[in-house]
């Protein structure tokens, strides 16, 4: 498993773009990532809410993070596909992603991520996120080793 600050480092070092919102991690588990994006001035977009990149960047590094906690520290993990439905409009300030694993295979690990307004969460999520990262060939080697067939991470 990988560590708070561990993980918050690689998205800060490895992961630029994103590495410069601010994200910070909440909570972490075995398949599961909670992380914060605080609210900036250059996230808002003309009416009033939060751009949809700042939101896809924020679910993609929780799906990242959910994918680690699981198999370890696998830089080399990567989005294959990822698909994001937003559901209402955030209030601007900080948001809240929350991923977990739903399957983790030897090549790939399939996750959701529910993102929520920090400030308005009462209303549910303001987007839905699933996802899919491929595993490299060592690091499938590795983490099938830690699991036995067919095991799902919940």
């Amino acid at each position: 498993m990988i560590e708070k600050h561990e993980f918050e480092a690689i998205v800060r070092d490895q992961v630029p773009l994103v590495g410069g919102f601010g994200i910070t991690v909440e909570d972490i588990g075995e398949g599961t990532m909670v992380l914060t994006m605080p609210y900036r001035d250059d996230f808002v977009r003309p009416g009033g809410t939060v751009m949809g990149p700042a939101l896809f960047g924020l679910a993609d590094v929780a799906l990242y993070g959910a994918v680690m906690s699981a198999i370890g520290r696998v830089e080399l993990a990567v989005t294959t596909s990822i698909t994001i439905n937003f559901l209402r409009r955030p209030a601007p300030g900080p948001v809240r992603a929350e991923a977990r694993l739903l399957k983790l295979g030897k090549r790939l690990a399939y996750g959701e991520v529910s993102l929520f307004s920090v400030d308005d969460d009462l209303d549910g999520p303001v987007a839905h996120v699933t996802g899919t990262y491929s595993i490299p060939p060592d690091a499938a080697a590795a983490a099938d080793a830690r699991l036995a067939p067919g095991d799902t991470v919940l």
